[in-house]
């Protein structure tokens, strides 16, 4: 795959499916991108979906938004990564949730940077490029 590329993380994709400031903010960091999520992130958005209790046509739009992103699927080496930087930021006093950890160990593993507005989640985590914004 030739060009600029990211991974989103949540929060980023459900700013850019409710649009508003933060839709814009990263608008930047988006544009023109390969624009990637981790598998987790699908289970995420599906969980707020229902826990939301979102209706027929919300799902829809949820579905769509889906397919512009390239998934990321779980992989032995996305493992490992994970493995790493779970140990690393224990290590350091700094444990991570283990959702954050799965999009940091996919961002890793391809060596692409995070797009995230929650960047203190992924502090001190070797070779994870971060974009963030203060809006």
């Amino acid at each position: 795959m030739s060009g600029a590329k990211s991974i989103l993380d949540t929060h980023i994709v459900s700013y850019l499916m409710k649009g508003g400031p933060l839709a814009e903010a990263y608008a930047p960091h988006v544009q023109g991108r390969l624009l990637a999520i981790a598998f987790i992130t699908v289970g995420e958005m599906y969980f707020g979906a229902e826990k939301n209790n979102w209706g027929k046509k919300k799902r829809k739009e949820l579905e769509t938004t889906l397919r512009n992103f390239v998934v990321i699927p779980y992989d032995h080496e996305i493992a490992r990564c994970y493995g790493r930087l779970v140990a690393e930021r224990e290590r350091n006093g700094k444990p991570i949730a283990p959702n954050d950890a799965w999009i940091a160990a996919c961002a890793t593993r391809h060596d692409v940077p995070l797009v995230t507005h929650n960047a203190k989640d992924f502090v001190s985590i070797t070779a994870l490029e971060v974009i963030t914004e203060k809006v």
